[in-house]
């Protein structure tokens, strides 16, 4: 790797670069369910309105995804600002595997097929919706009927409840064709298992590892409360616990009332069909690990075929066996940056410290140069982000100030979960008490990067903040059964800003920032400030010298 050339028209600022990642919070198409634009936040609306500001896209294509109508999300999102150029990411490259068939012909599905044909069960278990997210339910439905051309004479799906990718209670808008769908191969091909996502299975960084335990107890041990078919645990639990799909209780389908219909037994195989890596880690590790696996007891432990939908760390290699590459990403800003003695501090809590270092890395585990950087991960609280919607903002920015004022690094990429995490939930309130916790932080960052003489530049990786009520055709609000309106969990599709703020500007470039970009432009525009000149293949950065 070269170190970049510097740039003959700009030397950089005295100060670090800092990249502010204010996850989740995106420019509103609506004024009706907008939490950053209805909070209290002066000083980022402040900022908006006097500093160099343009939008950029962070869904759909310009982040690498099939097309314009899927949301972004937090991986590609960060892949996208790491590396400063766009590349088909995990959604696109399965759907490329299925309708080739190149998938089929690999070894991994030849023996997961071998294996249920010997006489074990294929077992399926991911999120179960068309989000195209985490996963989609078409790949699920490709793989089911190439098991069945195939030969392979029993199937159970373990569905993880949605409810955030797509509505909040539209969980029986799939499990309902989906039965009719199994039972048209007039095989024994079933639903076995389910719960939601935020409850079972889907943990990631380690955050709550008692998340996995359940769903190893509700996928392969079979062990929980029984119902006849999904559709009756849905609506049963939904009428005692009250809540939205991904906060339902584990469930386990049984017929007697006494034996699972779909535990994961010795010579099973099993897919993990999701194909996005921070929710895959914890379960293919628990399925992967032999007697290294301390995080819970696995009982029982099924001699099984595991295989994960993607390589999903490709430098811990977990898991073992995959059945589609992902893409291969090189030549990030990071390692650049490395490469030319650029000092540099990523920072994060818990829930999006991956964010910041492995995916901005472009999927890669560890530092470039132990020499030259620092990663800093503050624990996140285990609790339900509306209980705390402020989070870790303050113990991030603490951090980050204590970096900028003793001039340890030039440059400094943190990220703010709040917009994300907090508008998740659903709860408004919560999400307006999210937003004015980081336009605190945001100001002591600010009086921080003006004093050292360095520059600040603000973005999102993708809107969720923005966009929390569900909004009809026409734009109107729409109401639920009591005439409030319908909460929107999921990301939007709407752009993000990006701010600079630049305290100690000559004038070296427009104001007028470019507009039209995708916000891979991140990567171009810190390098440019940075006093470096970019390398010629990345997106272009969103400022113009003189």
């Amino acid at each position: 790797m070269e170190a970049l050339a510097k740039n003959a028209k700009f030397q950089g600022r005295r100060g670090p670069v800092v990249l502010v990642i204010m996850d989740g919070v995106g420019i509103g198409k609506y004024k009706e369910g907008d939490a950053v634009l209805d909070s209290n936040t002066p000083f980022l609306h402040k900022l908006m309105e006097t500093m160099p500001m343009t939008t950029l896209k962070a869904h759909g294509t310009a982040v690498g995804l099939p097309s314009d109508a899927d949301m972004g999300n937090s991986e590609v999102g960060h892949n996208a600002m790491g590396c400063g150029r766009v590349f088909s990411q995990g959604a696109m490259l399965v759907s490329e595997a299925i309708g080739s068939g190149k998938m089929f012909a690999g070894q991994t599905w030849q023996e997961l097929i071998a294996t249920a044909k010997a006489g074990g069960t294929l077992h399926f278990i991911g999120l179960f919706s068309d989000g195209n997210v985490h996963s989609h339910i078409d790949h699920l439905k490709g793989m089911i009927e190439q098991a069945n051309k195939e030969g392979v004479e029993k199937i159970r799906i373990h569905a993880l409840l949605d409810g955030r990718d797509v509505p909040e209670t539209s969980a029986l808008d799939y499990i309902d064709p989906f039965e009719e769908y199994l039972a048209a191969f007039g095989k024994d091909y079933r639903i076995a298992s389910g719960g939601g996502r935020m409850v079972i299975t889907m943990d990631r960084y380690g955050a709550n590892w008692d998340m996995v335990r359940k769903g190893w107890e509700t996928h392969v041990a079979g062990k929980g409360r029984y119902f006849k078919t999904a559709h009756e645990a849905v609506e049963t639990l939904r009428a005692e616990t009250k809540a939205i799909d991904q906060d339902l209780p584990p469930f386990v389908i049984s017929d007697d009332g006494a034996t699972p219909v779909g535990a994961i037994a010795d010579g099973d195989a099993v897919v993990y069909f999701n194909f996005r890596g921070d929710r895959a880690l914890e379960i293919s590790q628990a399925f992967d690990q032999g007697d290294e696996f301390k995080q819970f007891d696995r009982i029982p432990m099924p001699k099984a075929y595991y295989a994960g939908m993607m390589e999903y760390d490709g430098d811990l290699h977990i898991p073992n066996k995959y059945l589609v590459n992902p893409p291969e990403i090189d030549r990030t800003l990071g390692e650049y940056l490395a490469a030319s003695g650029v000092t540099q501090l990523a920072i994060s809590e818990t829930q999006k410290f991956g964010h910041v270092t492995y995916f901005f890395n472009g999927n890669r585990s560890g530092m470039f140069n132990e020499d030259l950087e620092k990663y800093v991960e503050i624990p996140s609280d285990v609790v339900p982000f509306e209980q705390r919607p402020w989070m870790q903002c303050a113990l991030i920015t603490d951090e980050v100030c204590k970096a900028i004022e003793n001039n340890e690094f030039q440059f400094i990429r943190l990220n703010f979960p709040n917009g994300d995490m907090v508008g998740h939930t659903g709860v408004y309130q919560a999400v307006q008490t999210s937003m004015a916790a980081l336009d605190i932080c945001l100001e002591r960052l600010y009086n921080s990067v003006v004093k050292a003489g360095g520059v600040m530049i603000m973005t999102a990786d993708h809107g969720n903040a923005d966009d929390m009520y569900e909004h009809d055709k026409s734009g109107a609000v729409k109401l639920d059964k009591a005439g409030n309106p319908k909460r929107k969990t999921s990301h939007s599709l709407n752009p993000v800003p990006a701010i600079i703020v630049d305290p100690e500007s000559k004038g070296e470039y427009d104001t007028a920032l470019n507009s039209g970009l995708g916000i891979s432009s991140i990567a171009a525009t810190c390098i440019d400030f940075l006093g470096l000149t970019p390398p010629a293949d990345y997106d272009k950065s969103v400022i113009n010298f003189k």
